[in-house]
């Protein structure tokens, strides 16, 4: 068995980053949405849409300038990767081969290491495609870049339609065998980013199991019912309604901060996954995915967040819907694989829906 260590060389010094490669990418519909985002980890700035009055409203959490997300640590609105989410032990082991990750925890690695994508300057390019408006953000992750075996080349594409879709796509290849679960890390408050908290959305997840997790927020193993749990959202209600109970699992989360398994999570076809509904503002979005799962995050942990045009983000200020694979895959044999060979196409969908 042999062991890879990770580079110890950072990423480009933030100060290298000139000004001038900071372009704001914005795609804007017939129905009055506009979407804004950085080249720093192809980061989401704003989503605004109008509300039921028709007051136009900001619903997802971010920063005033692109430059910022530079030094974000809450994944405000970015691309994770090259692995979402907690594997445990700093390391994976690939063909026999050990690769130490980077990590800010000894415990685990964590959303893809030190500097990961959402740190990344990202290319990015505006296209127009058939009744929507899109922007095309790519990034090469080099051999060992934060541990990670081989070069691996992410396309992100982004589309707004004329429908209210907000369509996520992830493509990529690597040259050598590898890990990948990349996830789109956006905070969503439909009352407005500077609201206030959460709670009162109602909530609907498409998934009768989720997977419990031990004290280092990792799953254990097992796929558990969410029937008679805090966790049953199967049907609508309030995130707040059983938020503060002390239930074990919400414990050691600080909240929901669990993945939702999808029943169909071995087909590769779009799955109908969640619907939110904000009853004060009226505003309802949509999920689809062809990830395996749902990451379910009530921003348990934002504190004293300083956001865009003076707001600041308080705990559960934002919920986040993240597809992705399971966490700890690579650690779980009985998890769907997140293995990508040399050459072998890497894609995922997701798209949100807005109302």
């Amino acid at each position: 068995m042999k062991l890879n260590m990770p580079g110890s060389e950072s990423a480009a010094s933030y100060d290298a980053i000139a000004a001038s490669d900071l372009y704001l990418f914005e795609l804007v519909n017939k129905r009055g949405v506009k979407l804004t985002f950085s080249p720093v980890g192809a980061a989401l700035m704003s989503l605004l849409l109008p509300d039921s009055e028709g007051k136009t409203t900001d619903i997802v959490l971010g920063y005033d300038e692109p430059g910022l997300y530079l030094r974000d640590d809450y994944y405000l609105g970015a691309v994770v990767g090259r692995y979402a989410n907690r594997i445990t032990g700093n390391q994976v082991n690939i063909n026999g081969t050990v690769y130490a990750l980077r990590s800010k925890d000894e415990r685990y690695h964590h959303h893809g290491g030190v500097e990961g994508f959402n740190k990344k300057l990202f290319k990015g390019r505006l296209l127009q495609e058939a009744g929507a408006a899109g922007v095309e953000f790519t990034y090469t992750s080099a051999h060992l870049e934060e541990g990670y075996p081989g070069e691996f080349r992410l396309t992100v594409k982004y589309l707004l339609t004329e429908d209210n879709e907000w369509v996520i796509e992830f493509n990529g290849l690597a040259d050598r065998d590898t890990i990948v679960n990349t996830t789109q890390h956006a905070y969503f408050n439909l009352a407005g980013h500077a609201s206030g908290g959460v709670e009162q959305h109602q909530l609907q997840l498409f998934a009768n199991h989720y997977l419990p997790v031990n004290q280092l927020q990792v799953p254990t193993g097992v796929i558990a019912p969410v029937a008679g749990t805090v966790f049953d959202f199967t049907r609508s209600r309030p995130i707040g309604e059983l938020l503060e109970q002390r239930d074990e699992q919400l414990v050691l989360g600080g909240g929901y901060d669990h993945s939702f398994v999808l029943e169909s999570r071995h087909t590769p076809a779009l799955k109908y996954a969640a619907r939110v509904y904000q009853p004060v503002s009226g505003i309802s979005m949509e999920l689809w995915t062809t990830e395996p799962s749902v990451h379910f995050y009530a921003g348990n942990f934002l504190e004293n967040v300083q956001g865009k045009q003076g707001a600041v983000y308080g705990r559960r200020a934002g919920f986040c819907l993240e597809t992705q694979h399971f966490p700890d895959s690579p650690n779980q044999p009985a998890f769907p694989s997140t293995l990508l060979r040399a050459g072998q196409p890497y894609y995922s969908k997701t798209v949100f829906k807005f109302s």
